[in-house]
């Protein structure tokens, strides 16, 4: 799939917020759950992969991708999957997850039964980055996923992921610099980085933090010949991280219109295939 096709489907996905589809009693529908250090997003889709509905809600249950609170993500997804059930007068049953690379065992599966206490049954669970080639297509590259509290990094070779690594520095860290060089409490912080006509202003104080990203990032491929870098996760929709980025690393940089929907609808996509 090219950029395009990404973009067209992640804008078909971002419809859905507002305007559910509406689809045949009888369809079968997959759910990605993508939980996040500051978003929680709900993606389902049909069985030709269109997107059928989508929720989100801000929540801080996740930190350095390991689930910190777990009753309160159990009620902001079972909430979500409510809201969702009821916009589509359908009940959603089969979900997928996905979690940071090289995440431990023991801690991918709070990620599962967190959604299994949620109401859903579980049959996918991947890295986020590669549940986000579910949506770039990506046959051979890095994908980049920069969350709130991590980046997660996949190298792709032939279609194949053939490395996976996660570190702690995402978006979080931009708020906490944010909200030191201005002065004023982290909620604010986070608040005023999401105003995209801050950006330019905001960009030389969160710079340092991308260049740390950068330098996570060098680090997990030097041993690879990469020339093309894709990001995806919420704190890749900072305007120019990917320019910066490019620079540091001496690559190509794209990622798509809206970087924070790539991973929840790929979760969504990998049940569907699961399940096929």
């Amino acid at each position: 799939m090219s950029l395009e096709g990404a973009n067209d489907l992640i804008r078909q996905f971002e419809l859905t917020f507002s305007q559910p589809v509406d689809v045949p009693k009888g369809t079968e529908l997959y759910t990605g759950i993508d939980l996040g250090t500051s978003n929680i997003v709900l993606a389902v889709v049909d069985k030709a992969g269109k997107p059928v509905a989508g929720a989100m809600r801000y929540a801080q249950v996740v930190k350095d991708g390991l689930v910190v609170d777990y009753i309160g993500a159990m009620d902001i997804v079972r909430s979500l999957k409510n809201e969702l059930e009821e916009r589509l007068n359908r009940t959603l049953d089969v979900a997928g997850i996905a979690y940071p690379p090289g995440t431990l065992e023991e801690d991918q599966m709070a990620f599962v039964h967190v959604a299994e206490s949620s109401g859903f049954e579980v049959n996918s669970k991947t890295d986020e980055p590669t549940a986000a080639n579910q949506v770039l297509g990506i046959d051979s590259g890095v994908i980049v996923d920069i969350g709130g509290g991590t980046t997660g990094i996949a190298v792709l070779e032939d279609g194949q992921v053939v490395y996976v690594a996660d570190e702690p520095t995402g978006g979080l860290h931009f708020s906490l610099v944010v909200a030191g060089a201005y002065k004023i409490p982290f909620g604010e912080a986070e608040e005023l980085k999401k105003r995209t006509e801050k950006h330019r202003e905001l960009f030389p104080v969160v710079k340092p933090v991308v260049q740390k990203i950068a330098a996570i990032i060098r680090n997990h491929i030097s041993s690879f010949k990469v020339d093309t870098l894709y990001l995806v996760g919420g704190s890749s929709c900072f305007t120019g991280i990917e320019d910066e980025l490019a620079k540091e690393l001496k690559v190509k940089v794209y990622k798509p219109d809206n970087p924070l929907l790539a991973t929840p609808l790929g979760i969504a996509l990998s049940v569907r295939r699961k399940g096929d």
